[in-house]
């Protein structure tokens, strides 16, 4: 699938320091796929970061062929968006 990334997903990605190699990797090869309202969907995925853990989550929406990537942001509280019981690729 082809992946779509909007502006303000660039730009919460460069306010937030998020690089958009995580991103597109997140999308690409996500940890879990978590169902949102709306027809949106959160993929999510752990990295190891200057040596602290972090979950990136990027809000998309699929049309067709196409992922487009809404929004993103990173966190430390894995445990708190981690679904045990959620989609796991």
């Amino acid at each position: 699938m082809k992946v779509k990334l909007l502006k303000h997903l660039k730009d919460q990605a460069e306010e937030r320091g998020i690089s958009i190699k995580y991103i597109k990797e997140t999308l690409s090869t996500p940890e879990q796929i978590v169902p949102e309202i709306k027809g949106l969907k959160i993929a999510q995925k752990r990295y190891s970061i200057d040596n602290k853990q972090y979950l990136i989550r990027v809000i998309f929406r699929e049309e067709k062929d196409l992922i487009i990537g809404i929004t993103v942001y990173k966190t430390s509280k894995i445990k708190k968006y981690w679904g045990e019981n959620e989609n796991k690729i």
